[in-house]
């Protein structure tokens, strides 16, 4: 049984003619009667009969129409439930990120939502979140959009890009990686370095699939030399810390980086590879016709542009 054919048995009761329904619905007459005898074929007993040129509705055929107006009565309910979801200001939002923009951009999100909660009145209303950190490849980003509303996720700029059947993107950031060095360093004297400069630095990098271990492998092939690489970390702060220590280099995105550099760390541009890393927030399409969402959304561009505003 479809909505639309107990709809149509429906008003055969109430209206007494296959023209008067298919008036009211829209449609041809024969539409109508090519629908109601589908229905017929799904049940076993009569639904109609004819009286006289009139097609009227058999004792089962009533109770049917009444059961489909409690169908199209709860399918009504349930439209207008999930509009009223779409279009609330303060659902739940969940939100994940990479672990340095989670660093970076959780706090002050809060806090802006946070803020917009207490100027906009009671009835104004914001949405309500639930963050979480997922440390993983760039391969597996579009995978987390099942689980989280919003997924922050990065990738390479000459990488492939997302998968546009399997997730929405909305551009946040181009954010470069730029070489950490400990202030001291004869390197920290120079405004921009090359690969040539630093491939021969002991190093502090990431591990594979992540996007501090694909620029050194960039530096690698421009340079034509193999970097002694002592340390394999994703946590920037360690790295940051590492750096500040002496004993090897590393790479630090620019903008993510800044609420974890360590004193005694300063980032220098690499120029002659690559090094730029795409901020994209990842969602299925129908998540984001949710106004809270859309809210986040906005509010997390409004605090990456901040916070690139002040690298």
């Amino acid at each position: 049984m479809e909505v639309h054919q107990l709809q149509m048995l429906r008003e055969l009761g109430d209206l007494g003619s296959v023209k008067a329904v298919a008036e009211t619905l829209m449609v041809t007459p024969s539409a109508v009667s090519q629908q109601l005898a589908l229905l017929q074929k799904s049940v076993d007993v009569p639904l109609t009969r004819k009286e006289g040129r009139a097609l009227v509705l058999t004792d089962a055929g009533r109770v049917l129409a009444d059961a489909g107006a409690a169908v199209v009565n709860a399918l009504a309910d349930a439209q207008a439930a999930i509009g009223a979801y779409h279009d609330s200001p303060d659902s739940t939002v969940t939100v994940s990120a990479f672990h340095s923009a989670g660093q970076a951009l959780f706090a002050p999100l809060a806090a802006l939502l946070l803020a917009t909660a207490g100027s906009s009145g009671p009835e104004g209303g914001v949405p309500r979140l639930k963050l979480a950190d997922e440390d993983v490849a760039q391969e597996d980003f579009p995978g987390l959009a099942a689980r989280y509303d919003l997924v922050l996720a990065h990738r390479m700029e000459n990488s492939p890009e997302w998968p546009a059947d399997k997730v929405a993107v909305i551009p946040l950031a181009d954010e470069p990686l730029d070489v950490a060095l400990p202030a001291g360093h004869p390197l920290a004297a120079r405004r921009e370095l090359r690969p040539a400069d630093v491939v021969g630095q002991p190093w502090v990098t990431s591990r594979g699939g992540y996007s501090p271990a694909d620029v050194l492998a960039a530096v690698v092939a421009v340079s034509g030399r193999p970097a002694e690489v002592l340390h394999r970390i994703n946590d920037y702060s360690t790295v940051a810390s590492l750096v500040a220590a002496g004993g090897a280099i590393g790479l630090l995105p620019r903008f993510t980086a800044q609420r974890v550099l360590a004193a005694g760390v300063v980032l220098r541009p690499l120029t002659g590879v690559n090094s730029v890393r795409k901020i994209d927030i990842l969602a299925r399409p129908e998540t984001l016709k949710r106004k809270s969402v859309m809210t986040v959304c906005e509010s997390l561009r409004t605090v990456m542009t901040e916070l690139a505003g002040a690298a």
